[in-house]
């Protein structure tokens, strides 16, 4: 069959297999609702014996109208019985009828803890499925990528085990490590730099120096560029920052680096470094250089774009990627969480702040809460009416409210969204931002609760010196890499004389991330991606100007409530002209890989 006989609306496909992921596209967008009605009555049928359905009396019902009628939207802290059942062993079908394979982790409850997110075996296919589709849709705006490689930045994180002995782990882990990434046919079209054993080893320095070499041995057959987060990108550029002499001696000598002791890698590496003095030498001149602008095209001078997620909270890194890479393309492919994989951008080359995912009707089955942020919460007894993925409005905002073929029902993922056009009869949304999220460095998610807990518990340490915080304000700081938290306390002290010392707000930095949840420590401490937690210390006074401020510029002086996250510009100069003293987190705080219950 021809290439030309199958031609996509989205364009001309590159090879016969993009022609029929392109026609799989149309296919799924042009019947949004009758593929989301299929896929509500295959999970009902599919679980109808469960107890979770079976306690909302169903009843084998897989229509639309009785699933709405009966049952009940939920957040994750409804479910969390049932899901402690599940990992504490008990292997009846709670939630779903096909045995739970292991537990996707998330960012953290309001209790600190992950969030485990049941998942069964088909649904790696599912998720495989969606990456089948992203390059058929990226070689229609980037011609030739099958003749070159892509040097991305993959990480594997430690696993726990729950007490009943499921896996619980991120979804980026669980996908590493499967055998649909292991194992992956030969694809000429998705080729990168870092072999398998480079990904899967699980120290952080180890798999990050292995990745960066191959990278460099490799730079003139890289096309593009990329980690999962816009941060994990920058983090590696840091990287080269601080290791490009012990890279550039490999390179002249030959010989890996003794600090990588991982056997699998040393034995990859053995058969891909070999001496180059001429890249060694290019490598000290360009790195030496103090100005690292441009970096990315300079050691990798033929990359298209960078494939790294700038919406959201990422966003705020797109200054300093540009800086390094020149300004390149930075396209956001798809749309997912550790509760279901959700869709992917047809228009991946349109700016960060003009990205639109097209949503999947075959991924799960959606429905949408029109967000309304001054309307009060609603009741169980009284559920607002959903809206299913065919009745959207275009300029609307939607919370996301989803059903997996995993068990979950109704569930409340928290991303908001806005409703920007359609591509056929599927609706396209800008992810506005995640429910309540204040800070956000990479994966870390945290929100003003947490945040006024971790205040509270560090405030215990002033005490003794009768002090209090009587205002706080706080921002991500992502200019260094890498990226830490920043507080602004104002202060009341008492007996100046007896004012608090410079290593007790130290150790107030500390019992701030002490109290932050799991996902926070272990970027900290494992991972290395978030840097130590920062007090500001500001003059008695300040946060009065900052209302002052806001009322020069129409806030209401009745309803002004302080901010406990900024991030415009003349805010952060008042705050930042009026610092009398910066402190720092003195060591790491504590985290463990084990699970405990």
């Amino acid at each position: 069959m021809a290439i030309e006989s199958v031609l996509s609306p989205l364009g001309p496909p590159a090879c016969e297999k993009d022609a029929k992921a392109l026609q799989f596209i149309e296919d799924m967008t042009a019947n949004v609702d009758l593929v989301q009605e299929r896929v509500l009555k295959e999970i009902l049928t599919s679980n109808a014996e469960t107890e979770y359905l079976q306690k909302y009396h169903l009843n084998g019902a897989t229509d639309r109208d009785s699933f709405k009628s009966k049952i009940p939207i939920v957040t994750y802290e409804d479910l969390q019985p049932q899901i402690q059942r599940i990992a504490n062993g008990d292997k009846s079908p709670i939630l779903s009828s096909h045995p739970i394979s292991e537990f996707l982790t998330s960012s953290g409850t309001s209790a600190g803890e992950r969030k485990l997110m049941p998942t069964i075996e088909e649904e790696m296919d599912r998720r495989q499925l969606l990456y089948s589709l992203l390059m058929p849709v990226m070689n229609l705006y980037v011609p030739g990528l099958d003749k070159g490689k892509g040097l991305y930045f993959y990480f594997i994180k430690a696993e726990a085990k729950t007490p009943g002995g499921l896996v619980a782990r991120p979804v980026l882990t669980s996908y590493y490590k499967s055998k649909q990434f292991k194992s992956r046919p030969y694809d000429p079209y998705n080729v990168i730099t870092s072999p398998n054993e480079t990904i899967l080893c699980v120290d952080s320095f180890q798999s990050m120096y292995s990745q960066m070499l191959c990278g460099l041995i490799m730079r003139e057959e890289v096309l593009r560029v990329g980690a999962v987060f816009a941060s994990g990108l920058l983090r590696a550029i840091r990287f080269l920052q601080l290791n490009w002499k012990e890279l550039a001696n490999d390179i002249s000598t030959g010989s890996l680096n003794p600090k990588v002791t991982n056997p699998s890698i040393r034995e990859c590496m053995a058969k891909i470094l070999k001496p180059n003095q001429e890249l060694a030498e290019f490598i000290t001149k360009e790195c030496s250089d103090e100005n690292w602008e441009r970096i990315i095209t300079r050691i990798w001078p033929n990359t298209k774009y960078l494939d790294v997620i700038v919406t959201g909270a990422m966003a705020q890194y797109i200054p300093t990627l540009d800086y390094y890479s020149g300004g390149l393309p930075k396209p956001c492919t798809m749309y997912a969480s550790s509760e279901c994989f959700f869709g992917l951008n047809l228009r991946p080359m349109s700016k960060p702040s003009e990205v639109s995912y097209t949503i999947m009707p075959n991924m799960g089955y959606f429905e949408f809460l029109p967000h309304d942020p001054s309307a009060p919460a609603f009741s169980r007894e009284s559920p607002p009416r959903l809206l299913d993925l065919a009745d959207l409005e275009v300029g609307k905002e939607y919370e996301l409210v989803i059903t997996t073929y995993s068990g979950l029902n109704r569930y409340r993922v928290g991303d908001i969204l806005l409703v920007t056009g359609f591509y056929n009869k599927a609706p396209q949304f800008r992810f506005v931002r995640r429910k309540n999220v204040l800070l956000s460095i990479e994966s870390d998610k945290t929100d003003e609760a947490e945040l006024q807990k971790a205040i509270e518990n560090a405030s215990l340490l002033l005490r003794e010196f009768n002090t209090s915080v009587v205002e706080y304000t706080s921002y991500a700081e992502t200019k260094i890499i890498p990226g830490h938290y920043v507080i602004y306390w104002e202060l009341l002290v008492k007996d100046p004389a007896n004012s608090p010392t410079e290593e007790v707000l130290n150790q107030c930095c500390l019992a701030m991330e002490e109290s932050l949840n799991s996902v926070y420590r272990q970027s900290r401490v494992a991972d290395n991606s978030i840097g130590p937690l920062e007090i500001r210390v500001v003059k008695n006074g300040t946060f009065e100007e900052l209302m002052d401020y806001a009322i020069s510029r129409g806030a209401s002086i009745n309803q002004y409530k302080v901010p406990r996250c900024v991030s415009f510009t003349p805010i952060m100069e008042l705050l930042d002209s009026r610092v009398v003293s910066k402190h720092f987190s003195p060591s790491v705080p504590h985290w463990t890989p084990e699970r405990r219950s």
